[in-house]
């Protein structure tokens, strides 16, 4: 998918506004989304979050995640670790993108949650590209433990992972020549000292 489609899909994702307006409940086909009472908070999906927040008739709640206390942690558990942590939500770029760019007034320390959510994709991605590396320097032969990693950050490999199947496929294709030329090999090798043997044999003495 390209990243456009990612982003739709990420906009699903269910956030907390405060409106500045009452109106009665909206029908959609993703569900109903409960009347909006005037200082009352309630969840959106993070589309029409950000259409509200445009027209300034709401203020946009920061998720939990976005916590710089939280996303230290974060960051330092990634660089730390070999394995991929599980993100808070799997659509934070989506969303950090949205809400940053679109209210930044409602998220305290923007700034400081925009470096260090970009930071933690960055080494996400560079450890990523490492895990594909190294599988690719294994001929394949171990398994790639992609658990918790998002589709955002898979999209980064993606122009990479043609060239890896088919280097991949090649270096198979190669193991399976040199296999059947050991096999035709030893065939040859068993027949000629099968004939040695017999012709020995019919010897009288």
């Amino acid at each position: 998918m390209e990243p456009a489609e990612l982003e739709f899909i990420g906009e699903n994702s269910l956030i907390s506004v405060i409106p500045n307006f009452n109106h009665d409940s909206i029908y959609l086909i993703s569900g109903t989304i409960e009347p909006f009472r005037g200082g009352t908070p309630l969840y959106v999906p993070l589309w029409l979050g950000i259409h509200l927040r445009q027209q300034q008739k709401c203020r946009i709640v920061a998720p939990h995640w976005m916590d710089i206390d939280l996303l230290e942690d974060i960051k330092e558990t990634e660089k730390r670790v070999s394995s991929f942590t599980k993100m808070p939500s799997p659509n934070y770029m989506v969303e950090a993108k949205l809400i940053l760019n679109t209210a930044p007034e409602d998220v305290p320390s923007s700034d400081v949650i925009k470096t260090l959510i970009k930071d933690i994709y960055d080494v996400r991605c560079a450890k990523l590209r490492t895990t594909v590396e190294n599988f690719v320097k294994s001929e394949g032969s171990h398994m790639v433990n992609l658990e918790h990693v998002t589709v955002l950050e898979l999209h980064t490999i993606q122009p990479l992972l043609p060239h890896v199947m088919d280097f991949l496929g090649r270096i198979e294709q190669t193991k399976k020549v040199i296999r059947s030329l050991n096999t035709t090999s030893q065939s040859f090798s068993l027949g000629a000292s099968s004939g040695l043997g017999t012709s020995g044999s019919s010897r009288p003495w």
